[in-house]
């Protein structure tokens, strides 16, 4: 089956394309960057120019119908933030013929920013940091105690996120969101909770949980991303996600971001999309195969409930590591970083890279148990794909040259797939049932089923 992916410049697109040509389908992808990293790998047979999701959403779509029209795609892969317009236009994909995986926009609309995920997650009674809403300076001003986090409704990979330490800074932030006219939609100011950072993800089918998996993040690389992760068993955080993909009759990919703090997790961030798969693929768990299917099929099978995958798994993205080494320390950090994972050490002893993962198999790992060895050969791509590792190898010889350069090969792909607050204003304000959403959890669930058919 061909299958064409929504995104060909994020790290999620590039390690599914990798798990779906595994499983025998062909892939190809869209993308406003003609070198994005999904270009940069055999397991994508081609990328294809579009408009960039956060200049023109509904422009991108058009482009996207157009190929796969043209190139007799069956199924298109939401697999990043083009998840909102896909939502949206479900009628006009079906119309299409393409196959596909996505929430109603009643539902996607819940918690597709920041400000009314927090209500969200709060009327369905799932745990987070105290937190208010300021829609004014003065509001902003007199948030609450410091430190804390100020987040405006609408940013991927870490922006449109503060840490504001200060009096002095708040009130600094709060004359610049002022003069930009942030306050429009208002601001979450979110107080910290200490405890490491876990990656949730989940896949459903009409609100029904069909597959699980979180992994801790070990280390922060570029953009906060995790360069390194642990896959865990977090029972707690499965029943909290499996509540509110019920609530909103959830279909699809549906991820979070928690804090494992001394009162247990706590939601801070919701995607309403899959999340680089691939440590939950070789911890058991198929999240990219549950999507295909739930695609394919409107259902797929609940995983057992004594069969959640197993934790312990180690893996990591050199190309993160090395752009946050560039950060944090400059060239003898790149060249220290390098040298670690050259040599299987320090964190990437037992690690596993999954931007380009090897050869070796989920069945060897587990017989060997937590203390299998690090080879050479994980931490190169499987035989037949020698671009895959050129992102990695140009990245590292840039940054040791000049490491302020890390912030181009980061924002580069982000910008390309990241969805504006201008774009999800014009996604919302084409939404036929625009209005201010129910405070009632089975009025959410009966939004997100008129939306889905209507």
């Amino acid at each position: 089956m061909l299958v064409l992916l929504s995104d060909g410049a994020g790290l999620t697109a590039r390690q599914c394309a990798t798990l779906l040509a595994r499983a025998g389908h062909q892939v190809e992808a869209v993308s406003p960057d003609p070198f994005c990293l999904c270009r940069l790998t055999r397991h994508v047979r081609a990328v294809h120019r579009v408009p960039a999701l956060g200049d023109d959403p509904f422009g991108w779509l058009d482009g996207t119908l157009d190929i796969a029209a043209r190139r007799g795609a069956a199924l298109l892969l939401p697999v990043q933030e083009q998840v909102a317009v896909m939502s949206l236009a479900l009628d006009r994909i079906e119309a299409a013929g393409l196959l596909t995986a996505v929430p109603g926009f009643g539902a996607l609309a819940q918690v597709q920013d920041k400000v009314t995920a927090f209500r969200t997650l709060a009327r369905v009674g799932l745990p987070q940091p105290r937190a208010v809403v300021a829609t004014s300076r003065a509001e902003l001003e007199a948030a609450g105690n410091l430190p804390a986090f100020v987040k405006t409704p609408v940013g991927t990979a870490s922006a449109g996120i503060c840490r504001v330490s200060s009096q002095a800074e708040l009130r600094q932030l709060a004359a610049r969101y002022e003069l930009d006219g942030a306050f429009e939609g208002g601001v979450l100011v979110q107080q910290p909770v200490s405890g490491p950072l876990v990656m949730v993800q989940s896949v459903f089918t009409h609100g029904e949980l069909v597959a699980f998996h979180a992994c801790q993040r070990v280390r922060e690389g570029a953009c906060g991303g995790a360069s390194h992760k642990l896959g865990l068993q977090l029972p707690e955080a499965r029943e909290h996600i499996a509540r509110l993909g019920a609530v909103l009759n959830w279909h699809g990919a549906l991820s979070a971001d928690v804090i494992l703090g001394a009162e247990g997790p706590q939601f801070i961030d919701i995607n309403p999309r899959l999340v680089e798969p691939v440590n939950a693929h070789l911890s058991g768990v198929d999240l990219t195969g549950a999507l295909v299917e739930v695609a394919r099929s409107g259902a797929a099978r609940p995983r057992p409930a004594g069969s959640r995958g197993r934790p312990g798994v180690r893996t990591h993205q050199l190309l993160l590591a090395v752009l946050g080494a560039a950060r944090e320390g400059g060239r003898l950090a790149v060249a220290r970083e390098l040298r670690d994972a050259a040599l299987h050490r320090g964190y990437y002893r037992h690690s596993l890279e999954e931007l380009t993962p090897g050869r070796r198999s989920l069945r060897e790992i587990v017989t060997r148990g937590r203390d299998y060895p690090a080879d050479a050969g994980e931490l190169r791509p499987a035989r037949g794909d020698p671009l895959a590792t050129l992102p990695i190898t140009v990245a590292a010889l840039a940054t040791l040259v000049r490491p302020a350069v890390w912030r181009r090969f980061a924002d580069g792909g982000i910008g390309a797939y990241s969805l504006t607050p201008a774009a999800w204003h014009q996604l919302t304000a084409a939404w036929p049932d625009a209005r201010a959403p129910s405070t009632d959890p089975a009025a959410l669930r009966g939004a997100a089923t008129t939306a889905r058919s209507g």
